[in-house]
């Protein structure tokens, strides 16, 4: 019992010593640097508040009020009109799917695309990879896309938004400098085991990369849920639409404006809040997508610095 404490003991005067001893100086500073960055937080999250704030008040309040946190009456005509339709659950379901099926492909491709150019045996390593980086300097434009779109039988049809764009350019540099950061001892140990380079590939490399596929899957992810611009050209069926456009048309109703120019009569009702209904939009388009960043937070830093620093 005695020794028990008298380890203890020294165990404590050991953590006391190795404490580094901070002057005045230094932990004013480190209390204005905390200030600050706290500050900056708040500055960044206001806007988020008050655009969440603003969706649950009246169009009278936010038409006299200029910024507000808290809405002194709280409404759901907002999230009423936006749901009265039926429109935005199709679009989300829609959105759901695009992004879902987009990263799973765009992730195929550029996981095995990384791998292989991060191969120093592959003998068309450099052309594979000029190739795909010539695409961050120069593009086809809008109307070649829309008639290889055409052309190829994918107008109106979700492969539209899934397929071009399959690899993108940064990215794929960030998963193949990930690769080959991965000790080559491994995969000669796996092919003395008998293992190939595709079972090497599924059963070492992506185990062994899930920071970095963590990473590039929210990019993706992301990318997908925003594409306002394809979807509005390449779709026409509304039933097709994904959420960004069917908000985009709820919008516009809201303003009494249809997109086929003429002006809407709302009756004896009158028109909806156009104001909250802008903000509820805006909740419900960007909601979704931020309940995805807490299930792979932990790896996003650590993926992105190791495949962006080292190389």
């Amino acid at each position: 019992m005695a020794q028990a404490q008298g380890t203890k003991m020294k165990t404590n005067k050991i953590k006391s010593k190795s404490k580094i001893k901070r002057s005045v100086g230094d932990q004013i500073i480190q209390v204005i640097i905390y200030l600050g960055v706290g500050g900056f937080a708040l500055l960044t999250l206001l806007p988020f508040v008050y655009v969440i704030a603003g969706s649950f008040a009246t169009e009278k309040e936010l038409t006299e009020r200029a910024f507000f946190l808290f809405p002194k009456e709280f409404s759901l005509n907002a999230y009423n009109y936006i749901i009265s339709s039926g429109d935005i659950f199709h679009g989300l379901k829609n959105s759901i799917f695009v992004a879902v099926a987009g990263t799973a492909i765009n992730m195929f491709f550029t996981t095995t695309f990384a791998y292989a150019v991060s191969r120093k045996k592959f003998k068309l390593r450099n052309f594979g990879l000029n190739m795909v980086l010539i695409t961050m300097l120069f593009s086809g434009g809008m109307i070649p896309n829309y008639l290889l779109i055409s052309n190829l039988g994918l107008l109106n049809s979700f492969w539209a938004l899934l397929l071009p764009g399959a690899i993108n350019a940064f990215n794929l540099i960030i998963v193949k400098n990930f690769f080959q950061e991965i000790p080559s001892e491994l995969e000669e140990a796996a092919k003395i085991d008998g293992c190939n380079d595709i079972s090497i590939f599924y059963k070492i490399i992506l185990p062994l990369s899930k920071p970095v596929l963590a990473s590039i899957s929210l990019f993706y992810a992301v990318s997908h849920w925003n594409d306002y611009f394809n979807a509005m050209i390449y779709i026409t069926d509304q039933k097709k639409e994904v959420v960004q456009i069917a908000l985009r048309r709820i919008i516009f109703m809201a303003g009494g404006i249809d997109l086929s120019g003429e002006s809407i009569d709302y009756g004896i009702f009158g028109a909806p809040p156009e104001k909250a209904v802008k903000m509820a939009a805006t909740v419900v388009a960007t909601i979704p997508i931020l309940l995805v960043y807490p299930f792979i937070q932990k790896y996003f830093t650590q993926g992105v610095m190791v495949g962006a620093v080292k190389g």
